[in-house]
């Protein structure tokens, strides 16, 4: 890639920035083999493709309202700046790029993030929702909803999704009465108020789109993978009616054969605004059959793990997870990167009535490249006796169980509310992702006594659980994961699990399990309470940024790490 000088109207943007970028990115590519799939299989694989790349429009157009004009007007340019800014693009999947200061600016002359990114009334402040719903609290429900897109009640706005209604009938006959509300404020439209409406309805094109390649995939793998077809029209219909429950449970509890897809909107970490809403996603999966069958031996008993856990009342889950070990064929939109896993559905009831499944990304996990530049990290903070501590095995296992994490604990408040999103808002994921991770750690010593660990895995574990929070910028407020990582850090500080020495960092191992038990307790204290206010506190006590300590072992992991970004290609996509 040429750097090239980006355009001076481009405020806060410089070469400096881009060069550095551009010097910090290493390009992996993943290329599972493809050779056992049936010519169905493969059939059913280009549809799901197809059905990614409208999800990536989807994506990018949710984020940013700018996003996919930018990249139109890029691809019909063939200088060298332009294929800088393109590959700056597809980095961070829209024309705002992350910098080495962790600074969010844009590369292309557009506007600057907003928090409710296109999801809500373009910047639109989160007090501004708030004055709306406290005179209309009838209308919470629908403007924070998972699934739908908030508008002003605009002429414009309100024709355009009247118009959508009539020209897709299908999407209005599954959403009885939206016609009538929209008519309703049509007749006397007012900017200053609000309205909701589906993503079927907001996307009716793309997912009607998506509708008719998804069948096609079932037709292509009905007589060889028919429970894997059943579920590809269950979601398909899901995305119609905005109503994810038949897929879900298809799903979860589907027996499919090789192929597996993860397919829809679940994930709500792109909402700054009120950590609400979901954004799509969509990776296609070919199974790894040896190390699925070994990991569905280890996740038996799960009900023991969950009585083991610093919390009550506990809740009763199942033992029959459905967990599988994959090579990503492709990711799309938010799900695009080195996502190493995940387990859905979120949905309390979903999961209470049908389960979770655990999808491990193999290729990603295992990566040769990815784990020699965190070991890089480590090894420049570690004091000598800790830096051989750190094993491939450890980030699999804490990925993996991190994963059963979000299956275990509190999943709503005492009064009942979700945790992931309805009482804490936009401090949900944070915690939610601290939970798990503290769960991952705190499993470890059970794991040990049924010998799933031995004495090295089970030190490679606890290593990878420090090497996860070690931060090389200072998070900013809006990064869950950062930010929960940071909390961890300073916790285990506070509490004598990490220790800074002039050396560098030591780990105490004798207090690593009571630690991580002390933390988790508070956590889900936390979320079993639901109180907003005593999670903004908890959180701003643990995201303490010191520059004499934080900063400076920051500074040495930035001096050793080779690379920051990771621009993932994919030989399905022919990259």
């Amino acid at each position: 890639m040429t750097t090239t000088a980006a355009p001076s109207d481009t405020p806060g943007w410089s070469d400096r920035q881009a060069e550095e970028i551009h010097a910090r990115t290493q390009t992996i590519r993943l290329a599972p083999d493809l050779t056992p799939l049936t010519e169905g299989e493969r059939t059913a694989v280009s549809k799901l493709l197809e059905v990614g790349r409208i999800f990536q429009d989807v994506y990018e157009d949710s984020r940013h309202r700018q996003a996919l004009d930018l990249r139109k007007k890029l691809e019909g340019q063939k200088t060298p700046l332009a294929e800088q800014q393109r590959t700056f693009y597809r980095l961070f999947q829209g024309p705002i790029a992350n910098t080495l200061e962790n600074q969010r600016v844009p590369f292309l002359p557009t506007d600057p993030v907003v928090p409710g990114k296109s999801v809500y009334p373009w910047g639109i402040t989160k007090d501004q929702v708030q004055q709306f719903l406290e005179r209309h609290p009838e209308q919470r429900d629908s403007i924070l909803d998972q699934r739908t897109v908030v508008r002003r009640a605009e002429a414009s706005s309100l024709k355009k999704d009247l118009d959508t209604l009539k020209h897709y009938p299908v999407i209005d006959g599954l959403h009885p009465r939206l016609g009538e509300r929209l008519r309703a404020l049509a007749a006397k439209p007012d900017p200053a108020a609000l309205y909701a409406v589906p993503y079927a309805v907001a996307y009716a094109p793309q997912m009607t789109k998506a509708y008719g390649l998804l069948w096609e995939a079932a037709a292509a793998v009905e007589r060889t993978d028919p429970e894997f077809a059943g579920h590809l029209r269950n979601r398909a219909r899901d995305l119609l009616s905005n109503d994810y429950e038949s897929g879900d449970a298809s799903w979860v509890r589907g027996r499919f054969q090789r192929l597996n897809a993860q397919i829809g909107a679940y994930e709500v970490y792109d909402d700054e605004l009120f950590g609400t809403k979901a954004f799509y996603s969509l990776s296609v999966l070919i199974r790894d059959d040896a190390a699925t069958a070994q990991l569905e031996k280890a996740l038996q008993g799960l009900q023991a793990f969950e009585d083991s856990l610093p919390y009550e009342p506990h809740k009763t889950v199942s033992s029959d997870i459905p967990v599988g070990v994959y090579q990503v064929i492709a990711d799309f939109a938010q799900a695009r990167g080195t996502n190493t896993a995940s387990i859905l559905p979120n949905d309390p009831l979903h999961a209470r009535r049908y389960g979770r499944t655990i999808l491990l990304r193999e290729n990603i996990m295992k990566h040769p490249d990815l784990f020699t530049n965190g070991r890089a990290t480590w090894e420049a903070v570690m004091a000598e006796p800790f830096r051989g501590h750190l094993g491939l095995s450890g980030n699999f296992n804490r990925t993996l169980w991190h994963e059963v994490g979000h299956y275990l604990g509190v999943d709503r408040d005492v009064k009942g509310r979700s945790v992931n999103s309805d009482a804490l808002e936009e401090n949900s994921s944070a915690l939610e992702e601290m939970k798990s991770d503290l769960v991952s750690l705190y499993l470890g010593k059970a794991l040990r006594e049924r010998l799933f660990y031995d004495d090295t895995t089970l030190r490679e574990l606890y290593a990878s659980g420090i090497q996860r929070v070690l931060q090389i910028v200072r998070p900013r407020r809006d990064q869950p994961y950062q930010t929960m990582q940071l909390m961890q850090m300073n916790y285990f500080l506070e509490n004598g699990l990490l220790e800074a020495r002039p050396d560098g960092l030591h780990i105490h191992y004798e207090k690593y399990h009571d630690v991580v038990g002390k933390l988790l307790r508070e956590v889900l204290a936390i979320q079993r309470a639901g109180d907003k206010a005593a999670s903004d506190r908890f959180i701003e006590k643990y995201t303490r940024w010191d520059d004499s300590l934080h900063g400076a072992l920051a500074e040495k992991m930035r001096a050793q790490t080779k690379y920051r970004f990771t621009l993932v290609k994919y030989a399905a996509l022919g990259e």
